[in-house]
C-alpha cells in the first residue's frame, strides 16, 4: 500500500492508514498488561450479544444466503424499455424516478431488495446489466433509474461541480493517481491502493460496475454485528472506546478543523423498531491518507481509539465475505451494519477497474438516524432537488477527498 506516512502530529500515536499488524498486536499487548481492560463492563445498556440476519461471517454465509440476483432477459427488456422512455421525456437525470423509469414487473423484486438490505443481511448484489451495449450517459441512466426502485432518495456527495453550487450525487471511484497530480489525491478510492475496512456516509452505499481491474481488487464487505459481538465478548472496553468521543479530522476547514463524534452508536427497542448498533467512520480521518495527512493543530487521538481502530479492519478482516465483482453488478449495502474494504488492485492499458457510486436511502424502510450524525445525513439528503442533480460522466476527486496543489518554486 502506497499510503505511507513519514511524520505524525505531536502526541498521535505510532498508527497509520494502512493497519500494521506487528503494531497493533504490540499495543494490544501493552495495553493488557497494564490493566485488565478486558474485563471492564459494556457501556450501559449495549448488548452482550446482538441475534439478527445481520450477524453473519463469510463461513456460514454461503451456506444460508443467495447473494446475487440475476436478471434475466426479460427483466433486461424492461430496463432497455425504461431506458428508452426515460430519454424520450428529454429530462435532465435529476429527474430520474420510479415514475420516469417505470419497471412494473421488476418493481416488487427491487422493493425486496431494499427489504433485505434494511431487515436481513444488509446487502445483495444484482447482476447481469449489458454495460459495453450502451454510452456512458445511458448507463447512469440505467444505474439511478434501477436504484431508484431499491432505494428512491439520491444522496449529495459533492456540493460543487465546475466551481459552482450543485448537487452532485454520483462519484466514480476509478485510479487517478497517473493521469492527477498526487498532492490532490486525499482518498485511497482515487489509487490503486488497498483501501482498509470503512463505511460511506449514508444508509445505503451502491457501486454499480462498468469495468473490472486486469487483476486484484476484490471488494469485502463485513458485518459490523458481528465484529460488535466479538468485542463485547473479548474486548468490551473497546466497545467503550468506539462509543465515545473521537476527534475526527476535518482536513483544511479552517472554520471547523475537526468533529467529536462517537463512531458506534446503540438504538435499544422500541415498539416499531428492534435493538440496533450503527457503526460510522472511516480511518482516514484518524490517521490522514496521502495530500491530507492528520493535521497538527488538532488533538491527537488515543492509543485506545488506535487500538480500536486497527481491531475494527482486522475483525472485518477476519469475518469477511469476498464479493467476485463482475462488469454489469450493482452492489446494494446498508452502511449502518455493514463495512467494506477493497484489495489493491493492477490496471492495464486496455482494462481499467471503473466503479461508480450512489448514497441512497428509502424513506420506507430507513432507520433513525442517530443525532450525532443528524448533520451529516442533513448534508446529504436534505434539499436535494431534481434540478440541481449533477451526474458527472467523467472521474474527478470530490472536495473531501482533495488535497490542495503544491505551489511550485522557482526553479522546479
Amino acid at each position: 500500500m502506497a499510503a505511507v506516512q513519514t511524520s505524525r502530529p505531536a502526541g498521535q500515536p505510532d498508527i497509520d492508514y494502512a493497519p500494521d499488524l506487528d503494531k497493533y498486536l504490540a499495543r494490544t499487548q501493552r495495553r493488557l498488561q497494564k490493566e485488565p481492560l478486558h474485563e471492564q463492563p459494556l457501556p450501559e445498556g449495549f448488548p452482550k450479544t446482538l441475534v439478527s440476519d445481520f450477524v453473519w461471517e463469510d463461513q456460514d454465509l454461503e451456506k444460508t444466503y443467495q447473494w446475487v440476483y440475476e436478471l434475466n432477459d426479460q427483466e433486461i427488456a424492461e430496463i432497455e424499455e425504461a431506458l428508452g422512455h426515460f430519454k424520450s421525456l428529454n429530462q435532465p437525470l435529476g429527474f430520474i424516478s420510479q415514475e420516469t423509469f417505470p419497471l412494473p414487473k421488476l418493481h416488487s423484486i427491487l422493493r425486496d431488495i431494499s427489504t433485505e438490505i434494511h431487515y436481513g443481511h444488509g446487502f445483495k448484489v444484482l447482476r447481469g446489466l449489458p454495460v459495453t451495449k450502451h454510452t456512458r450517459e445511458e448507463n447512469i441512466i440505467i444505474y439511478a433509474g434501477v436504484s431508484s426502485h431499491v432505494a428512491p432518495q439520491r444522496g449529495r456527495q459533492d456540493n460543487t461541480f465546475d466551481g459552482k453550487p450543485a448537487d452532485v450525487v454520483l462519484n466514480h471511484i476509478k485510479d487517478l493517481s497517473l493521469v492527477v497530480d498526487k498532492s490532490l489525491i486525499g482518498a485511497p478510492a482515487y489509487t490503486a491502493d488497498k483501501q482498509v475496512f470503512h463505511t460511506d456516509s449514508g444508509d445505503v452505499v451502491s457501486l454499480f460496475a462498468l469495468n473490472t481491474s486486469a487483476s486484484g481488487g476484490q471488494s469485502k464487505l463485513a458485518s459490523t454485528w458481528r465484529v460488535y459481538n466479538e468485542l463485547a465478548a473479548t474486548r468490551p472496553d473497546l466497545i467503550r472506546t468506539l462509543s465515545e468521543t473521537w476527534v475526527a479530522d476535518n482536513f483544511e476547514n479552517k472554520q471547523k478543523p475537526y468533529l467529536l463524534k462517537p463512531l458506534l452508536f446503540h438504538q435499544p427497542s422500541t415498539d416499531k423498531t428492534p435493538e440496533r448498533v450503527i457503526l460510522q467512520y472511516a480511518r482516514r480521518i484518524f490517521t490522514g491518507y496521502q495530500a491530507l495527512p492528520r493535521s497538527a493543530n488538532i488533538p491527537p487521538i488515543t492509543e485506545a481509539q488506535a487500538e480500536a481502530l486497527d481491531a475494527l479492519h482486522y475483525l472485518g478482516e477476519r469475518f469477511h465475505l469476498g464479493l467476485d465483482v463482475r462488469q454489469g453488478d450493482i452492489q446494494y449495502v446498508n452502511n449502518l451494519a455493514l463495512f467494506h474494504a477493497r484489495d489493491g488492485f493492477v490496471d492495464t492499458p486496455e482494462q481499467q477497474r471503473h466503479l461508480i457510486r450512489l448514497w441512497l436511502r428509502d424513506p420506507e424502510h430507513a432507520w433513525p438516524t442517530p443525532e450525532v450524525l443528524s448533520e451529516r445525513w442533513s448534508q446529504l439528503y436534505d434539499g436535494v432537488t431534481p434540478e440541481n442533480q449533477v451526474f458527472p460522466l467523467e472521474p474527478r476527486i470530490r472536495s473531501s477527498g482533495r488535497g490542495q496543489a503544491k505551489e511550485e518554486k522557482p526553479g522546479q
